[in-house]
């Protein structure tokens, strides 16, 4: 016996499972991975209310100055952001911005430091599964060029370009990143690719920002440094003033 369906489970189905509907979320979403980030986002967030809890994964939608804002722990790795990715973009989420951390590649990236993702090669999993291997994973220019700006003018160590995105955390050898730096990447995360591959499918606008935990290169680990908390502050800040200039406020 054959499958009944094409596909056990779109992303349209899961959606409506979670009965998310487009006329429920913002125009805008800001996405970050675990449940003490997104925490910290609601408190700036007015009147939030929750669209759904569906296994580890909770949405909220209410306004920031006025604009309405959806906000989601939108998962720590390529698999679980390709769920919570499939549910924005089937809800008509026109813009999505995640927040993030990552491990630079360069001695000159500090601990602490931001970076907004222009570009990313592919190492993920999840994203053969949507497209071929020369597909150019991208994010949003304006998104991403806001971004930037807007760090940029908070007076923070912000920098930008070509992230790399790996399954494999455990398996970061020096043959791989050296490999990897000679294609250009700067850092290496483990969510831009799903979630900027999986945007680009549905034709949404998505960014990526992330704060700088550890330097893969000099092997300094910085997750109970100060400088990487205040990043990771930084990142919502920066976010919610990039949502008020793309809205023209």
């Amino acid at each position: 016996m054959q499958m009944i369906k094409d596909m056990h489970l779109t992303g349209k189905d899961l959606t409506e499972m979670v009965q998310l509907r487009p006329q429920d979320v913002g125009k805008y979403a800001i996405v970050p991975g675990p449940k003490d980030r997104l925490e910290f986002l609601l408190k700036k967030i007015e009147n939030p209310v929750r669209n759904f809890s569906f296994m580890e994964y909770t949405m909220f939608t209410g306004t920031y100055q006025g604009i309405r804002i959806s906000a989601i722990n939108g998962g720590r790795f390529s698999t679980d952001t390709s769920i919570t990715t499939e549910v924005m973009c089937n809800a008509k989420i026109e813009n999505i911005i995640r927040v993030g951390t990552a491990g630079s590649l360069d001695e000159n990236i500090k601990v602490g430091d931001l970076f907004v993702v222009d570009e990313v090669l592919r190492g993920d999993g999840v994203t053969p599964y949507y497209v071929g291997k020369d597909f150019k994973t991208v994010a949003d220019k304006k998104i991403s060029d806001t971004l930037y700006e807007v760090g940029k003018s908070m007076g923070l160590n912000i920098h930008r370009g070509l992230a790399w995105t790996t399954d494999a955390l455990l398996r970061e050898t020096r043959e791989i990143i050296e490999a990897k730096r000679k294609e250009g990447a700067q850092v290496v995360d483990m969510v831009s690719s799903a979630l900027l591959t999986i945007a680009q499918t549905y034709n949404i606008k998505a960014g990526s920002i992330l704060a700088i935990s550890d330097n893969v290169i000099t092997g300094e680990m910085g997750f109970m440094n100060p400088l990487y908390y205040m990043a990771e502050s930084n990142l919502l800040a920066i976010a919610l003033e990039t949502v008020k200039k793309l809205e023209g406020k």
